[in-house]
């Protein structure tokens, strides 16, 4: 062996290499994030607060939670129990009912209609609403 050849190892591509590097795919876009719940419930808090001109302090009193705390809550931080939210209403003279119908529009509007999946099983009728289509039981 010559003095002069490499002490380097030779290497042996176990996957054969292209080429030339594939063209990176086109940016699909991404699919909208679809808002959490709780971000949903906070914004309608907050949104209903700020409409009565009343500040944190006085709806957490009413609410008998802490100022903190329903801060948190109207900024999405917490995950907040039925009955924290049901008191969080009605200290903004709404009940919980109105609390989740407010929610549900407000999701409503933030989503763009998809097409609803259904497991119903193959050959029922079908039928067309604006949210797509969907399978009705014969």
């Amino acid at each position: 062996m010559s003095s002069h050849a490499s002490n380097r190892a030779r290497v042996i591509p176990l996957r054969p290499v292209p080429a030339e590097p594939a063209a990176p795919p086109e940016p699909a876009e991404p699919a909208p994030r679809e808002p959490l719940w709780r971000d949903v419930v906070g914004e309608v808090l907050r949104r209903e607060r700020l409409a009565q001109e009343r500040t944190l302090k006085e709806v957490a009193e009413a609410a008998r939670i802490s100022m903190p705390y329903l801060s948190e809550l109207e900024r999405g931080r917490k995950e907040a129990s039925s009955e924290v939210l049901a008191a969080a209403a009605h200290a903004l003279g709404l009940g919980l009912a109105d609390l989740l119908a407010l929610s549900h529009h407000r999701l409503v509007r933030q989503q763009q209609p998809r097409p609803l999946r259904s497991r119903t099983a193959p050959g029922r009728k079908e039928a067309t609403s604006r949210y797509g289509e969907v399978r009705l039981a014969a």
